[in-house]
C-alpha cells in the first residue's frame, strides 16, 4: 500500500502558496480594515465568526487538497506571512501602520467623544466599565483615555495629588 494518499503532492505547491497568500491577505484587509477592534475583549460572537470565517476560508485556500504534505504547505504560507508582517511593521513605520490600527481617543479633557465610540460600536456603558476596571469611577478623573490598536484601553489620569519624584542627588 503506497503512503501516496498521506504524504503525496496533489495540488502544484505554487497553487497552493497563492491561494493562502490571496486569503490571508484578504483576511487580513477584513480584519484591520472592517473589523478593526472591540473594548479589549473577544465575546461568543467575535470568536464564532472567527471560527465560521476559518471554516469558509479553508475552502477556498486548499482547493481540493487531501494530503498532510498540501496542508503543510498552506499552513507554512500563512506562517511565513504572518511572520513576514510582523517583521515589516518593526522595521518600517509604513508596514506598522497597514497591520496595527492606531490609537483612537475616546476621552479628551474629561469630555468623551461620542463620534469615536459611534464609530467602533462602544457605548457609554462599555466605556464606564472599562473606565471602573481601572480604578476611575468619574470621566471626570480623565485627562485622556485611548481605544489601543490590539482593543484595550489605555488611561492618563489628571493627577490628584502633588506628585513626588525621587531625589536622585541625595541618593549617593
Amino acid at each position: 500500500m503506497s503512503a501516496d494518499w498521506l504524504i503525496g503532492i496533489h495540488v502544484p505547491p505554487l497553487e497552493l502558496v497563492l491561494r493562502g497568500s490571496l486569503m490571508y491577505w484578504f483576511l487580513l484587509l477584513v480584519f484591520r480594515f472592517v473589523l478593526r477592534r472591540d473594548a479589549g475583549s473577544l465575546g461568543v460572537a467575535d470568536l464564532l465568526f472567527v471560527v465560521i470565517i476559518a471554516d469558509a476560508a479553508q475552502n477556498s485556500m486548499s482547493g481540493s487538497y487531501d494530503t498532510v504534505a498540501e496542508g503543510l504547505i498552506l499552513v507554512g504560507t500563512l506562517i511565513f506571512w504572518n511572520y513576514a508582517l510582523d517583521w515589516a511593521s518593526y522595521h518600517w513605520p509604513l508596514a506598522h501602520k497597514l497591520t496595527e490600527p492606531p490609537p483612537l481617543p475616546l476621552i479628551k479633557a474629561g469630555r468623551i467623544i461620542v463620534r469615536n465610540l459611534r464609530k467602533e460600536f462602544l457605548t457609554r456603558e462599555d466605556l464606564e466599565a472599562q473606565l471602573r476596571q481601572a480604578g476611575i469611577d468619574d470621566v471626570l478623573q480623565v485627562r485622556a483615555a485611548f481605544l489601543e490598536g490590539d482593543g484595550k484601553l489605555s488611561v492618563m489620569r489628571y493627577d490628584t495629588a502633588a506628585a513626588t519624584k525621587p531625589d536622585d542627588a541625595r541618593s549617593h
